[in-house]
């Protein structure tokens, strides 16, 4: 007879959750997964997919008028909010169906509630109390909120996804990713949209120049950028709409208001203290290498963590954990030179260090970049650039870092990306023949050092 009902009991059913468990069950493990909403998580349900298809529809209205640049004609294009709201739900339920089938048919057993760890080997869900060999906890991250006056009238990301009306006008506060995305996807889809952030800089932690170029192409498009500036309160006015008081001592009436202040690992009241799990102040589980707690039947990946919160990366460290825990492969999760996009408008990416945390770490750096105003826009009026930089170790050589902003960055990083993981040298990238006309090609054709 078994000592335990399961050998991996996963909590969240989110990308990370659902990965490790089914790669489990295809190990020989016994496993189970605990989940009291929709499956897929932050990053299927109010993350990376709705939010990349609210991006792709913001970015029409330019597109219709590069359009006219090319010799199209067609009557004025209209938007219709519900539409699109109907469309992203449609396909949102159908990769809540696929995660769930992925569970089904790799033999794991799905626990439709919410679970708590009452010890380093049970955890209760729905009234149940079930043993396992390994606890997983991938209950993700959840939106912070300041603490000041009609923060109750304000919207989160979450909301976001859900507003059954578009707003003539929106505040978006904070200057991070999710921040600059939102600001640009509203704006996209004919909102008056201001953006205000506390911070001199947009999208700190990223290389200083993405942030500087960003804010000026977003103004370009239209968006109200507000910085050195924060909210200290919302009030409701008489016609419904929204006072936004900023610390300069004006204020701004919008028809919404958005909170884009960061998340938090969403770890409160799962009984991870009671069972002797170490936590970080913001309430993140402490793991090793591993993925392992203090506990050493308890493990946790993805946000929950506070690592390096991507969805790619959270279903790396399921099947890294997996590989530790059932197929008798200690695997440790490599958080280095992970590429990562921001899908505003332009787009942005980026792999490696940037360049002030490249002379910090290294010392000697050289840096190779360009701006210009891409082919497309060429028969336009557009004056939006695009901008690239190489960070090259002045010692060895290689590539540490490769930034762009501009269209499809994501596209084009993730190749880059994989010379940046290789190591490859500036001479490397010099040899490498560009493919024209392409904004990609200026990767290869970088030759004079930036002072």
């Amino acid at each position: 007879m078994a000592q335990y009902d399961f050998d991996l009991f996963t909590i969240g059913g989110g990308s990370g959750g659902v990965r490790a468990s089914r790669v489990s069950a295809a190990f020989g493990a016994r496993a189970a997964v605990a989940e009291d909403g929709r499956f897929g998580g932050t990053c299927v349900n109010v993350g990376c997919i709705p939010k990349k298809l609210f991006s792709y529809a913001a970015h029409y209205r330019e597109e219709f008028e590069v359009a006219r640049a090319y010799g199209w004609t067609a009557d004025e294009p209209r938007f219709d909010w519900r539409t699109l709201l109907a469309n992203k739900d449609r396909e949102i339920a159908r990769l809540n169906g696929v995660y769930e089938r992925l569970l089904t048919n790799a033999g794991v057993s799905i626990v439709r509630a919410r679970a708590v760890v009452r010890g380093p080997h049970e955890v209760e869900a729905g009234g149940r109390t079930c043993t396992a060999r390994h606890i997983l906890v991938a209950t993700g991250s959840w939106p912070q909120v300041p603490d000041i006056a009609g923060r109750e009238h304000a919207i989160t990301s979450n909301e976001a996804f859900h507003l059954e009306r578009l707003p003539e006008s929106v505040i978006v506060v904070g200057g991070g990713y999710i921040a600059v995305e939102f600001a640009s996807i509203f704006n996209g889809l004919g909102v008056k949209t201001t953006l205000a952030y506390r911070g001199a800089k947009l999208l700190r932690g990223f290389d200083h120049e993405l942030g500087e170029r960003l804010a000026d192409e977003m103004a370009k498009k239209g968006v109200a950028i507000r910085l050195n500036t924060n909210v200290t309160a919302f009030a409701k006015r008489a016609d419904g709409s929204i006072d936004a008081r900023l610390t300069d001592g004006s204020s701004i009436p919008v028809g919404a208001a958005m909170f884009a202040t960061g998340r938090k690992p969403n770890t409160r009241n799962l009984g991870l203290e009671t069972a002797g799990v170490k936590l970080a102040a913001d309430g993140a589980i402490i793991v090793d290498a591993y993925s392992k707690s203090s506990v050493d039947s308890i493990h946790a990946i993805g946000d929950a963590t506070n690592r390096l919160n991507l969805t790619p990366v959270a279903t790396a460290e399921a099947m890294a954990l997996a590989n530790t825990l059932f197929r008798g492969r200690p695997t440790a999760m490599d958080h280095d030179n992970v590429p990562t996009a921001v899908f505003s408008d332009p787009n942005l990416a980026t792999v490696g260090l940037g360049e002030a945390a490249a002379r910090e770490r290294l010392g000697a750096v050289e840096i190779y970049k360009t701006a210009f105003r891409s082919l497309k826009h060429s028969l336009t009026s557009s004056e939006e650039k695009t901008f690239m930089k190489l960070v090259v170790d002045a010692n060895t050589q290689r590539v540490v870092g490769a930034h762009m902003l501009g269209p499809e960055a994501g596209e084009i990083i993730q190749g880059i990306a994989i010379a940046v993981k290789l190591g490859a040298t500036k001479a490397q990238f010099d040899a490498t023949i560009g493919i024209h006309p392409t904004a990609a090609e200026e990767f290869v054709t970088l030759r004079e050092k930036a002072s």
